[in-house]
């Protein structure tokens, strides 16, 4: 009688960071032996990396890491927020110096989730509800202000967010507000120093004047830039809601509620969890509704295993659109899965390795 071996594990990642502490803690306690950890560092140092047959691997975010974010931005302050195009160039690179290894990352939809632009166009022709865009596939360049400021009038947008194309975790996004008589607001985390450099600030702040905006505009622009309506969001506990839903292996396992005072909810801006089970009472019966969205989502990045869907409901909880769609976004510490979601009581690293158990076991049977 053959025994069937269980999948290793490998996990490409900055080893300190506490992304792969946790996911090392989930194999552990699901028994298995601890994954094999190849550091961004030596991938991007040595050319690539290699893995066994047998090897399930993981690609972890290269963040937070001082080191691996000079060799992909090429800026020396981490607070720094141009790069961004140069940072997707050598990332996606990067990824396809990988060999081997069954792997739960498919290189070229990561490319894709990394382009705003090109995700967008994605989600829309599958029919998944996306806000406006007219930048949606790079359909239109963004060369700098005028170019936003035309596009803004074109197609009747007053308000609107205005996105690098490579970013993540809100740098360089600002909130773009007109109204009559030419007046103008901007709401972002992004500040200038005197000599033009950009930086992410922990604090959201307002800018009122066109000049300053349109310098701003103009700064960010080199690295691509995304347009999207405005989305009217819900509130919940009398702050403005969206929810980030995580899809494991095609199913909505894990949902946390996020809550903030500004346009922006990341919990690093000042945003805050809030209530998921009242968020689920105000949709009602459209809850099912928002899951199968980001189900649907997902669907459309079939090589990857686990997507974090940051989704936006309107005012009234009825209706839902997807804002983004993260490759990295399981990092939602101490989170159990949905009812009914077959992932209650793990957390969104265990309930990647489960699904990968299942897969291999189901595998081998039918093998078998």
């Amino acid at each position: 009688m053959t025994v069937e071996a269980p999948p290793r594990w490998a996990v490409v990642g900055n080893p300190e960071n506490r992304r792969v502490a946790l996911f090392d803690r989930a194999v552990r306690e699901a028994g298995l032996p601890a994954p094999r950890v190849v550091p961004w560092a030596d991938v991007l140092r040595d050319g690539g990396a290699g893995f066994a047959p047998d090897e399930v691997v993981r690609l972890d975010s290269p963040g937070e890491n001082a080191e691996v974010d000079r060799a992909l931005r090429g800026v020396d302050d981490p607070t720094r927020v141009e790069g961004g195009a140069r940072w997707y160039e050598r990332f996606t690179a990067a990824v396809r110096t990988l060999r081997g290894g069954v792997r739960l990352d498919d290189p070229d939809e990561l490319a894709v989730l990394f382009d705003k632009r090109r995700c967008h166009a994605v989600l829309d022709r599958a029919g998944v509800p996306v806000p406006a865009s007219p930048t949606s596939g790079g359909a239109a360049p963004v060369r700098g202000w005028d170019d936003v400021r035309a596009l803004m009038d074109a197609h009747g947008m007053p308000r609107v967010f205005l996105k690098p194309a490579h970013g993540s975790s809100a740098s360089g996004v600002v909130a773009l507000e007109t109204a009559g008589r030419g007046r103008i607001r901007a709401t972002t985390s992004v500040e200038a120093t005197p000599d033009g450099r950009l930086h992410n600030s922990l604090r959201v702040r307002r800018l009122d004047g066109e000049r300053e905006i349109a310098a701003l505009a103009d700064a960010l622009a080199p690295d691509g830039l995304h347009i999207e309506r405005w989305w009217p969001k819900a509130s919940l506990g009398g702050r403005t809601a969206d929810l980030r839903v995580v899809v494991v292996a095609g199913r909505a396992t894990h949902a946390v509620a996020r809550t903030s005072r500004s346009p922006m909810t990341n919990l690093h801006l000042g945003g805050r969890r809030g209530d998921l089970a009242a968020a689920m009472a105000a949709a009602g019966p459209r809850w099912a509704d928002a899951l199968e969205i980001c189900e649907r989502a997902a669907a459309c990045f079939p090589g990857t295993l686990c997507v974090g869907v940051d989704l936006l409901p309107a005012v009234g909880w009825r209706r839902f659109a997807v804002a983004e769609v993260n490759a990295f976004g399981d990092l939602l510490p101490g989170l159990t899965g949905l009812p009914g979601s077959g992932a209650e009581g793990l957390d969104t690293y265990a309930a990647q390795i489960a699904a990968v158990q299942h897969h291999h076991t189901r595998n081998h049977r039918a093998s078998a």
